[in-house]
């Protein structure tokens, strides 16, 4: 009996969470084994990852409490309360709005992802997004496509809860429609009018653009036929350039990068692809990469050998830093491989260490998601837990959308952890470290309460001066 097989008879519990597929991944997948390694290099990696999270991921604020006279004062009762964080975090919003089955589940969807990231990954799939030339599915109203939400929905959901959206992608090869593919030419000209489409709608809404991503497939691509060329990356930049001058540009990439690099450092390939693109004027903002562990239990302990170990995803990052460009962990599926109780705390252990190495390298600037809840991946019908990236139960919520401890991970990293909140009593002058981001004081002294807005950054000044009783 194959996996799929055994989850094709058993998936239905599984969509339940019943913990049927659990006896195939109890079987196949040794869970210590998988956490070897950040084991083995606990000692090493809580020193840099402490290290790393102090020196770049916070920074000074001196305050200087003051009467109407000028005068230092003695006691300051200061409140501070992070409002939000420089450093994004998020998940791709594939399903906003796109779980027909149950209202419910579909409210849960937004408040989860709101409760917990501060970055959505919007969908701009030219083939969805443009089915029929000319009739593009940017309006709310847009005929439904499964896990492609219309722009218009995402970005204004987005505006409205403080998140920041980010697209995905421009020139996606294989995504692009029937009806743009032809003679290199016509497909310059039809990728020319996308770009400028999408930069007059979207611009000024969407900071951040993926310009390219996962150009490394074969000769055999079903892509457009520009997309063999030699200069595809950087013309594609270029003219992303001309577009979107004033906005964040992304390179994304999943093809072997984790090992490749580890093996070649900086004569990995898609290393000396973006050395190569920026050498012949391409500017590239920011260097996406994935991590998807597409991985079958049975595979995941040898697969997963290297992306587990903190000191290949150390060497990565070191690597691409010399780049000069920040670093994004773009796209991210971590398998839980059933709702066991026992597996779903292994997906939370994984994921912890991960992000903890990636928050804590000063290149890094985003760490991304990919699916929110287990059962609507791609590939699949929505519950069908034997079919497409579903069968890798890689969700942070299961299927009827109840948070799982990998979600509460994520959200208490960021929302607890990594995030600056204190009350005490203080001296006329007060010096703290705090995580990058905005925050709000309240200060009483004598009888008077006053509320001050501040940012720690190094874009902004490390002291303020609050004179009391003056609003």
């Amino acid at each position: 009996m194959t996996r799929r097989s055994f989850l094709a008879a058993a998936g239905a519990y599984g969509a339940m969470g019943v913990f049927g597929p659990s006896l195939w991944a109890a079987m196949k997948y040794d869970r210590d084994a998988v956490l070897k390694r950040f084991r083995l290099c606990a000692v090493d990696t809580d020193a840099r990852v402490k290290a790393g999270i102090e020196a770049n991921r916070k920074g000074p604020m001196l305050f200087t409490f003051k009467d109407a006279a000028g005068k230092i004062l003695e006691n300051v009762h200061v409140k501070v309360t992070q409002k939000t964080h420089d450093f994004k975090y998020g998940a791709d919003i594939f399903m906003l709005d796109e779980i027909c089955d149950s209202k419910e589940k579909n409210e849960a969807y937004k408040e989860h992802f709101a409760a917990a990231f501060n970055l959505a990954t919007v969908p701009f799939y030219w083939k969805d997004l443009e089915p029929e030339e000319g009739k593009p599915r940017y309006a709310k109203n847009s005929p439904k496509i499964y896990r492609r939400p219309p722009p218009d929905l995402c970005v204004e959901w987005c505006e409205a809860h403080g998140i920041e959206p980010k697209a995905h992608c421009l020139n996606y090869s294989g995504q692009s429609p029937d009806w743009a593919r032809g003679d290199i030419q016509k497909e310059k000209y039809l990728l020319e009018k996308r770009f400028r489409e999408l930069a007059e709608r979207y611009a000024k809404r969407v900071p951040m653009w993926e310009v390219t991503n996962e150009t490394f497939w074969g000769s055999d691509d079903k892509g457009c036929n520009f997309y063999h060329e030699p200069d595809f990356v950087e013309w594609s930049f270029k003219l992303a350039e001309r577009c979107f001058p004033a906005n964040k540009l992304v390179i994304n990439e999943w093809s072997n990068l984790w090992g490749d690099t580890w093996n070649h450092r900086s004569r990995g390939r898609y290393y000396m692809q973006i050395e190569r693109a920026m050498l012949k004027g391409a500017r590239i903002d920011s260097v996406g990469m994935q991590f998807h562990m597409f991985f079958d239990a049975e595979r995941a302990i040898a697969s997963t050998r290297q992306f587990y170990d903190p000191r290949c995803l150390f060497d990565v990052m070191d690597t691409y830093a010399a780049l000069g460009r920040p670093v994004q962990i773009t796209e991210i599926t971590i398998p839980a491989y059933s709702n066991d109780p026992g597996d779903e705390d292994v997906q939370a252990e994984i994921l912890r260490e991960l992000y903890r190495i990636w928050f804590s390298h000063p290149a890094m600037e985003a760490i991304i998601y990919w699916n929110l809840p287990d059962g609507y991946a791609w590939g699949a019908e929505p519950g069908d837990m034997a079919a497409g990236e579903n069968r890798y139960y890689g969700g942070l919520c299961r299927f009827d959308m109840t948070p799982k401890p990998a979600f509460n991970v994520v959200k208490d990293l960021f929302g607890k952890e990594w995030r600056t909140n204190f009350e005490r009593d203080v001296g006329g002058e007060f010096a703290f470290r705090g995580f990058k981001g905005t925050y709000e004081l309240e200060a009483t002294a004598n009888g008077k309460t006053v509320r001050r807005e501040f940012r720690i950054n190094p874009a902004f000044p490390s002291a303020m001066e609050v004179k009391m009783g003056i609003d």
